[in-house]
């Protein structure tokens, strides 16, 4: 297990290093830059601001110069407010994490109930019912599910209050976000829980007499849970960096809004160091699926 995880964290450094770099150079490449404006900058306070964040040097000097930084703690500020990039990340991350934790709690559980009744239930009306909403809510953008939900429960039936700072709800955001997950949940519970009902170690729990729900949870539910952790590692850190669209819906002042602000106003050092934090966030979720895979099925080794 030690050696599995040191293995994974180097690859992560390595992994996040070319995301930082595939981000960079792109950003750069875009026409434009963060100075920018309507109302024209005069030539010595551009190179003062182009020198005090390093754009006067070339590309890869700069990229150096960045990672340098960041490996020292460093984040650098924002080139349009000025503010500390690490303290706006971590002061909009609360936000953020209550919003997606919430999602992806409500996702996963719910899941797993629609995917066991489902299973349980083949070709039947719960069945198809359930099979019905999963197919509706995969297909659906979370930016349209979002909005008509903000129509109809906040505007037309005024059921639930608008998102604001001094009076958060949070019911519609998390409903908006933790649609398309739980649909995904509910697809492998239900393939993977028709699987194991079919395997001869349920059979034999069967003809001992074991109850039903012990042969569910205990037995098949159990050796179903593979597949599904698969995706909750990646799901939890999409979540978190995909609530993007859904804060901006409904003017939640997270990490996501955050980042659509700073790619809008070119600011190049936010952008970097949202990207490089969402990443490190991405890497540690899928190494901990990859460990509690161990949890779950005891006869998973990690080499």
């Amino acid at each position: 297990m030690g050696k599995y995880v040191v293995k994974r964290s180097l690859l992560a450094i390595v992994t996040i290093l070319i995301i930082s770099a595939i981000t960079f150079f792109a950003m750069h490449s875009i026409p434009g830059d963060p100075f920018t404006s309507e109302k024209a900058i005069p030539v010595d306070v551009r190179a003062a601001m182009e020198a005090r964040f390093n754009l006067d040097k070339p590309l890869p000097t700069q990229f150096v110069l960045y990672l340098k930084g960041i490996m020292t703690g460093d984040w650098g500020i924002s080139m349009k407010t000025g503010r500390d990039i690490w303290g706006t990340i971590t002061s909009r991350l609360g936000v953020s994490a209550r919003l997606g934790i919430t999602a992806a709690f409500f996702a996963i559980c719910i899941g797993l109930v629609l995917g066991c009744t489902a299973a349980l239930n083949r070709n039947k009306l719960p069945d198809r019912l359930i099979v019905f909403f999963i197919t509706l809510f995969n297909a659906l953008p979370s930016f349209v599910f979002g909005t008509t939900l903000l129509l109809i429960f906040c505007l037309w039936l005024k059921l639930v209050p608008v998102w604001s700072p001094n009076n958060p709800s949070y019911i519609l955001p998390v409903i908006a976000l933790a649609a398309s997950p739980m649909a995904q949940v509910t697809r492998l519970t239900k393939t993977s829980m028709l699987d194991a009902l079919s395997q001869d170690y349920v059979r034999t729990a069967r003809a001992k007499g074991v109850k039903q729900v012990f042969v569910v949870f205990k037995h098949a539910l159990r050796n179903a849970l593979i597949p599904v952790i698969t995706y909750v590692g990646p799901m939890i850190a999409y979540i978190l960096t995909g609530s993007m669209v859904v804060e901006n819906i409904f003017t939640i002042g997270g990490l996501g809004s955050q980042f659509v602000t700073a790619i809008t106003n070119r600011d190049y050092t936010l952008i970097m160091g949202t990207t490089i934090f969402l990443a490190i966030l991405m890497v540690i979720a899928n190494l901990l699926t990859d460990i509690v895979y161990t949890l779950v099925d005891p006869r998973i080794r990690l080499e």
